[in-house]
Order: C-alpha cells, then sequence, then structure tokens
C-alpha cells in the first residue's frame, strides 16, 4: 500500500520547477507517493517528472478533472473528440512516468451542472471510458472513477451509481476512486460505501470536510478507516487538500477555495502522513482483539 500526497498541496505550478518542488517535498513529509494533476497533460515536462521521481523514490499516479471545452458528456463531438485525446495523453503521461493508477472526474466535466446528465450524454460518456480503458490496458494501467458531489458533476455521486455505470462498460482494469471529502457530503454514512464498492475500489482520497487539516472538521475517519481494514484494501491512500495560497487562481475559483485553513504546506502534509499511517496502524490492530 502507497501512502500518498497530491501535488496541489505544495505548487499550483506544474513546469518543471513546480514539478521539481512537488517531489521534493511530498519525499520530505514522508510519503511514498505522488498524485500528479495532469490538467494539461500535452505540456507536462514528462523528464522533469522522471528525473524527480527517481531522485526521491517516490511512486506516482495521476488525476484530473475534465472541463467543458473537454467534457465527455456533450452533445457536440468535438468536444467529446477533445476530452477523449486530453484523457489518451494523460494515460501515455504516467505510462511513460511508470504509474499504475489514473483517477479523478474523467467521465463528465468537473463543474456545477444546472441540469440533470442526459441518456445520451451518459452513453457518450461510457463509450469513451471504455476506449481509454482499453488503451490503459496496454499501457499497463488502471483506471478509477473519482465518486464526486453534486457540485462537481451531475453523473457520478455515490459508489452505487459508479457501480451501475461500470457494469455497462465492463473493462477489467476499470474501478471506484472513493475520497471522504465527497462521501461526507453525499454517502448515507463512511462504511458501506467502502463494503459496496470493495470489488472495484481501486484509489483513495483522504480529505476533510473543509479541505484543511485532518481531523478538525465533520469526517468520520475511523470509521472509514475500519471499513478499508475490513475489505482488506491495498491500493494507494493519497491525502488531498487546497488553498488558494497555493492552488492556481483559476482551480482555486473552480473548487471554491474562498478561505485559506492552511498557508503551510510542510506543516500540513506532513501531519497528513502521520494521520493516515496512525489510523491504519490502529485498525491493524483490531485483528488482536
Amino acid at each position: 500500500m502507497n501512502i500518498g500526497c497530491h501535488g496541489l498541496v505544495w505548487t499550483g505550478t506544474f513546469d518543471a520547477e513546480g514539478i521539481r518542488r512537488a517531489v521534493e517535498k511530498t519525499a520530505q513529509a514522508g510519503f511514498d507517493l505522488i498524485e500528479f494533476p495532469l490538467m494539461d497533460p500535452f505540456s507536462f515536462d514528462v523528464t522533469a517528472a522522471k528525473d524527480a521521481l527517481a531522485e526521491h523514490g517516490l511512486a506516482v499516479s495521476a488525476s484530473l478533472g475534465l472541463s467543458e471545452a473537454t467534457d465527455i458528456t456533450s452533445a457536440d463531438p468535438a468536444v467529446v473528440a477533445a476530452g477523449e485525446a486530453l484523457l489518451i495523453r494523460a494515460v501515455d503521461v504516467l505510462a511513460e512516468l511508470g504509474g499504475e493508477h489514473f483517477c479523478g472526474v474523467i467521465y463528465s466535466a468537473m463543474r456545477k451542472y444546472m441540469e440533470p446528465a442526459t441518456p445520451e450524454g451518459v452513453a457518450s460518456s461510457r463509450a469513451v471510458v471504455g476506449r481509454v480503458a482499453d488503451h490503459a490496458a496496454a499501457r499497463g494501467v488502471r483506471v478509477a472513477l473519482e465518486v464526486v458531489n453534486r457540485y462537481e458533476t451531475n453523473v457520478l455521486n455515490t459508489g452505487r451509481q459508479a457501480l451501475a455505470y461500470l457494469a455497462e462498460v465492463d473493462r477489467p482494469n476499470l474501478g471506484v476512486h472513493l475520497d471522504t471529502y465527497h462521501m461526507n457530503i453525499e454517502e448515507s454514512d463512511m462504511f458501506q460505501p467502502v463494503l459496496d464498492t470493495s470489488a472495484l475500489l481501486q484509489y483513495v482520497h483522504i480529505g476533510e470536510s473543509h479541505r484543511g487539516y485532518l481531523g478538525t472538521g465533520s469526517v468520520d475517519f475511523d470509521t472509514f478507516f475500519k471499513a478499508l481494514g475490513r475489505i482488506g484494501y491495498g491500493g494507494p491512500i493519497v491525502f488531498e487538500s487546497f488553498s488558494s495560497a497555493v492552488v492556481a487562481e483559476d482551480l482555486s475559483r473552480m473548487l471554491g477555495i474562498w478561505r485559506n485553513l492552511w498557508t503551510d504546506g510542510d506543516e500540513l502534509g506532513a501531519h497528513a502522513n502521520r494521520f493516515i499511517r496512525d489510523r491504519l496502524i490502529a485498525v491493524d490492530s483490531i485483528r488482536l482483539h
């Protein structure tokens, strides 16, 4: 199991300098893995990332959220094609970096929709995700669909919705990505969704209810980690937090980061690493009871 950190904890700019900073800070905080946000995989400096990862001995994953211009639920074929091209390139970048897990809001735009998803839009999404999964399988990459709240998609808001979506696509390397921040908004509790998705759960984000320090909000982490222990989850567990003091201005607006709950990423990251590992140790001790 790799304990990781999202690159946006350290920087909002992923040029060569930003990549090196994010990797170095992730390693210094004690994590095993860094998750790169590949919002523009066409300009991502693969060489700089490979060198930094090798220097600091970190594993790597990648995520992104589609935009209105790349929304694969769109009725505009050109927009859908742009989204598919973006996802294919992101998979290729991750494969070049030696990563195995590609995840995020990669089945629709990451935005607030003002109407329900249409059957045609969901069908388009499934078709593209199926082709992306096939491409990823050939590159040794697993693809996990992140279940997020109603203000960031109109397609997948619960684990059970993700299971229904995946049953229609039916690819062996496709799975579910759960995020405690979003679960705390949409799910009935923090235990049952983990059990429901256990066979397909590939990736986990750990985030607090207000996106700040873990343990200072309303997320029931104790129950969530017990659920992970119950199913024997062994995939990546990645800390995610955002502050407009670090994250790029346009992304801060999209995520609704209207107030800063932290400014020191070093302290925040080190605390999160300890928090996650302490709960995994505690859950493992249950077998001795």
